[in-house]
Formats: C-alpha cells, structure tokens, sequence
C-alpha cells in the first residue's frame, strides 16, 4: 500500500520530512527552504514563480500578510480576454490555476495535533479535524489552504439561512455551499407535481431535500457518493428535525426504486475541474448532466415529473449549446413540459471587474420540468 507523499527540507543543517497534505490536489513541492519575518514579498513571489516553496517559521499574521502581498503581485497580470467566450474561459482558469500553484507555495507546519507552533497563529485543531479527520502525524500544508479551512469552519458553525426552510444549513469543508439562493427558491416555489415521493440527486448539504420534506413530501430519499456530503445532509436534516421524512443513501446518482418527484442540481460548468473541491461546480463532457437524463425513464413514476436545476452560463461562455441540452433530452427519451428562470442575484453577477462579467450578466438560472415520453423505453448502460 502507497503511504502519503512526504516533503523534505534542509533546517539547521538537519534533513526534516513531514506528509504532504493538500485537499486541491496539489503534487508536493520538489524544493523547500525555511522563511521568516524577514522575507519580502517580492523575493518570496520569485522564489513561489520558479517552483521554490517557503516553509514559514516567522510570525503567523506576518504570513498571511505575505500571502495577501505575493497575490497582489499575481494579479497585475490579468488573463487575456480571449478571441471567443470559450478561449477566454479556458484562458481564465489558466490563470486561475497559474494563482493557485503561485501562492500556494507558502507552508506551514502542522504538528501531530494539528497545531501551528507559530507566534500569534490561531487554534486551528478544530478546523484541521473537521476537513482532514483525526490527526496522523506531522504535515505541510499551504498557508492559502488552510485559510480555506478556517472560513469553512465558521461556515459550518453559523450556518446558512434559508428562508424556504426557516432554518439554517450548516455547510462542511468540501461541500458545496447554498449560496447562491436563486435555486433553492425555485424549488420552494414551484408547484409540485405530488407529496408522496422525491427524491434528490446529489443532495451535497441536504439543502433541497429539507426545502421538499418542509413542503409536505412525505418521504424523500437524498442521495450523494461523497462520504463528506452524507455526513453533511445527515447533520443538517437531524438539525432541522426532518430525519424521519428524509433518507440519506449513498449511491451513485439514483436510488432503487421510483418517486413521482426527481430534483438535481449537478454542476453548471462542462469542464474539467483542477482540483477535488471544484467537482461540484465543473461536470467533465456532461457527465453528471447526461447520466441524470439518461437515467430518469427507469426512475420516474408514470406521470411524475423530473426537476432539472440548471444555469445557462455554460451557453453564454460556449461550452454548451441550448439545442445540445435539449438534444440530451430528447435522446433520454424525456420531454420539456415547462420550465421557470429566474436572474442570479449573487454579488459576482454585477461585477464588471470579473473576467467573466459579460456571461455572468447574461445568466438566467432555469428549473426545466421534464417528464417521460409516452411509449420511451428506459435507456439502459
């Protein structure tokens, strides 16, 4: 069995090694040396282009000045516009990745426990064991990442609220988060085709099966293959007192059986997401999109209806046309039998300064109502 990468580094004269830990998928780096409070930003900028990581001993807050420092000196060099929306978009994340791999070359020392042995660092052990598990041993992890898991960590200790529950959701590190409310409205608002049985594809925090439960479904089965999203929906749906109307399964898009009602929200995006913690917003060639449609003939009772919540901003970027939807959807042997669209209200939807500003302003959120075929045998494979 292959144990985790290590990272070595010369300190004091002595070879030291630690685990490698990165959540982005992040390779370790090939090179390490130790840096402090008298490092300046524009030598750790050059040292983080060439491919040097910087194992930071000096004060905690100082880093994360440096951090904010070295992606002021990134961002002076703004992607390229691009000569279509799509070669702008691949541009785009080009230098979003070009980013990522920059800033985060600065590291930190995580010990056994998880603490940060660093003057003026926070109690991060909490946080660490809500994202990564129990604690197996000294580790590097980038400064960048482990700012992720503080800001996820009050997320998941204030919550969310979502008026269509009157509650709040209460995200984990590494699902995705209801932010963005405009779905989750379309959900609650919708008239539903029946209360008997529903069920949710990709449930990621629970969100749209507890919307469905307090809508009056009597029973709605949630379904995810993320171990972190089963735990997630299963905290959120315990806290909101639903447990008894809600199952969470794991299972690979579809439960056994069949429901009058089948939400999904699957990633907006058809491209190739760059790390685990973006799969929830990119769908490589489709897949989740097609395996959905293809899926829903043998799953959908007679008369029921599929709910497929879906953006448009894939179109305006060229990713994906309006007849390749609709063409998926005929294939699958589904007809449209209505659709709602609402406008983003999301900060990034009114900022000019976004590389994307022209499609995000164009973005409309849709909630396709599908239904089968009459005489269409389920697709099989």
């Amino acid at each position: 069995m292959i144990g985790p990468p290590l990272v070595s580094w010369i300190e004091a004269g002595q070879t030291c090694s630690a685990r490698w830990r990165s959540e982005w998928g992040s390779p370790p780096p090939a090179r390490v040396v130790t840096a402090n409070d008298s490092m300046t930003a524009d030598a750790a900028y050059r040292l983080a282009c060439e491919g040097t990581a910087l194992l930071w001993r000096g004060d905690f807050q100082n880093a994360r000045q440096l951090l904010n420092a070295m992606a002021r000196r990134v961002d002076r060099h703004p992607p390229k516009p691009g000569s279509s929306p799509a070669e702008g978009f691949h541009l785009y994340r080009q230098a979003q990745s070009l980013r990522a791999r920059v800033l985060g070359m600065l590291l930190v020392a995580l010990e056994e426990d998880y603490e940060v042995c660093l003057r003026r660092a926070p109690d991060l052990r909490l946080a660490c064991t809500e994202a990564y598990g129990p604690a197996d041993g000294r580790a590097l992890v980038s400064l960048r990442e482990l700012l992720g898991l503080v800001g996820a960590h009050e997320w998941r200790k204030k919550g969310l609220v979502i008026p269509a529950i009157g509650g709040r959701i209460h995200p984990h590190y590494g699902v995705f988060s209801p932010v963005r409310s405009e779905y989750v409205g379309l959900v609650a608002e919708t008239p539903l085709p029946s209360q008997t049985r529903a069920f949710d594809i990709g449930t990621g925090t629970g969100v749209l099966a507890a919307v469905l439960a307090k809508r009056g479904v009597a029973h709605v089965v949630a379904t995810d293959c993320d171990p972190r999203a089963l735990a997630c929906a299963r905290e959120n749906l315990a806290r909101l007192g639903l447990t008894a109307k809600v199952d969470v399964v794991q299972a690979d898009l579809f439960p056994e059986g069949r429901a009058s009602l089948v939400v999904c929200n699957p990633p907006w995006v058809p491209a190739r997401p760059s790390s685990p913690i973006e799969q929830a917003i990119y769908d490589p060639e489709s897949r989740m999109l097609r395996g959905f449609l293809n899926g829903l003939a043998a799953h959908l009772e007679p008369g029921g209806e599929a709910w497929l919540l879906l953006s448009n901003l894939a179109e305006h970027l060229g990713l994906r046309t309006r007849e390749e939807l609709l063409s998926a959807v005929q294939i699958a042997g589904l007809r449209v039998i209505g659709k709602i669209s609402v406008r983003p209200t999301h900060p990034r939807a009114s900022d000019s300064t976004d590389p994307l500003s022209v499609a995000r302003a164009a973005e409309l959120t849709t909630l396709w109502r599908l239904g089968v075929l009459s005489g269409v045998a389920p697709l099989k494979g």
